[in-house]
Order: structure tokens, then C-alpha cells, then sequence
């Protein structure tokens, strides 16, 4: 028996039962001792994985979950850009109709300008469609930015193109302002442009305007704006009226009854410059009405609708 041993008694409550007795030698406790310890590790590296592959599984859930909601919103994205896409096309197609009706009305040939119909020619009409089919994740979101960047360069130039044509409606509505192209006085023409027989006397000459019987004192109204440069008596074109229209142009009234303008004065479109009178050299009451183009008279039926 060895000199140096430990007795481990185990004394029960109830006294029928025997007590229990162990002997152990100091190198059975650390025997135990060791046991114990590897045991101990043993157990704390199985929490430690444990704790490890829960995270793991909480982080592929969440990632999960996250891959999910992006994935929703690259498909709502999608479907978004998709629409902007078929929307941009839509205003494509009228901007071009709105480009060639204003090219018809301010009389250009369909043929238009290099600077003008460029957009049309490098940009198609009826672009858009689906993204392609088999691509997610990054890929996915590759096509949707360069789906992203292309549809911003369309509406850079949409852009451009509706300043352009903004530009062009603005100056074609300050033409179409100061060109006249109203009658200016409701009545029938005695006399048209050109050559004529003169009234007083039968001889040969060439009539500047085109005179227009109407009552006396009917209204003459402006057939554009303009400014008035002259208001004077003649003796030959009697109360007359000068009015500049800019880009060359100036109408010219005469035989006036009343003046109802001043010089200087600034006039719109339909408003009132004198009355139909038979002052000057004038067989009866009339408006002769006179269109200077650039220092030349011309026909005023040109202009009139």
C-alpha cells in the first residue's frame, strides 16, 4: 500500500445503507486532475464552435435577407428604367412630330438642317426592351448602369433638342409677330399692285399697294406690331400712316380719315391705327395700304391670308 493515500467516505442520509469508502493515491487526483482539465477544454471548445457556426448561420441569414430586398429592388429598378426608358422614346417621337410641323409652318423644305435633324438621325425612335435574360447580382447591376448612363445621355439630348426647338418656336412666334399678315381694313380691292391706268387722267404707272374700297371711318387695324416712325399729310396720299416692323419691314396707310395713333407709339397686332377717310388725291373713300420689304414695295397679297 502506498505511504500516502487519500479515504473518500460517502455517508448516506439513511442509516441502512452502508458508508462508502475510496482510497486514492495523489496520482489518481492528478489523473483526475487531468481529466478534469482535458474535459474542461474538450467542453469549451464545443461551446466556442457552437457559438461560432450560430453566428455563421445568423450572418448567412441576414445576408440571405439582404441578397433578397437588393434583389427586389434591382427588379423594381428594372422595371423602372424600363418604363423611363419607353416614356423617353414617347417624347422622342414628338419632339420629332413637333420639329417637322413647325418646320412646315415656318415654310422650310423637310430637308432640314444638319443642326437640326442630327438627333433624329443618331438617335432611333422606338429604342427600349427588357434587360437581358440570365443576369444577376453584379452583372445585373453592370447592365444597370450602363442602361443608366445611356438613358441620361437620351435625355441630355432631349434636352438639347427641345431648348433647340424652344429657341426656334420663340423666334418663329416673334416673326410670325411682326409680319403682316392681317387684313387691315374689311372691304374689296379697286385696285391691285403694279402697273395701273391712273385715275386722274388714264396715264400709265405703277401702284405701290393695293387700294381697298370700304366705308368711311371703318377701322384700320394693325396687321402686326410695329412701331409708328410717321404720322403726316401729303397732298397726293393725304392722312397717312408709316409703321416699322422691324426685319426690314414697314406698312404704309394712306387717304386716312383719323389718326388714332401717334409717332413713336408702340401697336399690337389688331389694333386700331386710323379711319378709312378720302383725304389727298382720291376719287372716293378707300385705305391704301402699301408693304416695304427692305426698301422695295412689294405685293401685299403676299402676306395676306
Amino acid at each position: 500500500m502506498p505511504k500516502h493515500f487519500y479515504t473518500l467516505l460517502i455517508i448516506p442520509h439513511k442509516k441502512k445503507d452502508s458508508v462508502k469508502k475510496f482510497l486514492a493515491t495523489p496520482r489518481h487526483f492528478r489523473l483526475a486532475t487531468t481529466l478534469l482539465v482535458a474535459l474542461f477544454c474538450f467542453l469549451g471548445y464545443c461551446a466556442v464552435d457552437y457559438l461560432t457556426i450560430k453566428l455563421e448561420q445568423m450572418e448567412l441569414f441576414n445576408l440571405r435577407r439582404l441578397t433578397s430586398t437588393q434583389q427586389e429592388q434591382i427588379d423594381t429598378l428594372e422595371g423602372k428604367i424600363t418604363f423611363f426608358e419607353r416614356k423617353l422614346a414617347e417624347l422622342k417621337q414628338v419632339d420629332e412630330k413637333i420639329r417637322t410641323m413647325a418646320m412646315d409652318l415656318a415654310g422650310k423644305p423637310r430637308k432640314a438642317s444638319r443642326k437640326e435633324t442630327a438627333p433624329a438621325r443618331e438617335q432611333a425612335l422606338g429604342v427600349g426592351g427588357p434587360m437581358p435574360a440570365g443576369e444577376t447580382g453584379a452583372d445585373k447591376l453592370t447592365s444597370l448602369n450602363r442602361h443608366m448612363d445611356r438613358l441620361l445621355e437620351d435625355a441630355s439630348a432631349r434636352e438639347r433638342s427641345l431648348a433647340e426647338l424652344q429657341e426656334f418656336l420663340r423666334a418663329q412666334r416673334s416673326i410670325a409677330a411682326v409680319t403682316p399678315n392681317l387684313w387691315p381694313v374689311t372691304g374689296w380691292v379697286t385696285s391691285e399692285f403694279g402697273p395701273r391706268a391712273n385715275p386722274f387722267g388714264g396715264r400709265r404707272e405703277f401702284h405701290s399697294g393695293m387700294d381697298i374700297a370700304a366705308k368711311l371711318g371703318a377701322p384700320i387695324q394693325a396687321p402686326a406690331d410695329g412701331i409708328v416712325a410717321n404720322v403726316e399729310k401729303r397732298p397726293d396720299l393725304g392722312l397717312l400712316i408709316k409703321v416699322e416692323h422691324g426685319r426690314g419691314i414697314f406698312t404704309l396707310y394712306a387717304h386716312l380719315f383719323r389718326s388714332a395713333v401717334s409717332k413713336g407709339q408702340m401697336v399690337k397686332r389688331g389694333e386700331v391705327l386710323g379711319y378709312v377717310g378720302n383725304s389727298g388725291r382720291s376719287t372716293g373713300a378707300h385705305l391704301h395700304y402699301s408693304v416695304n420689304l427692305n426698301g422695295v414695295y412689294v405685293n401685299p397679297r403676299k402676306y395676306l391670308p
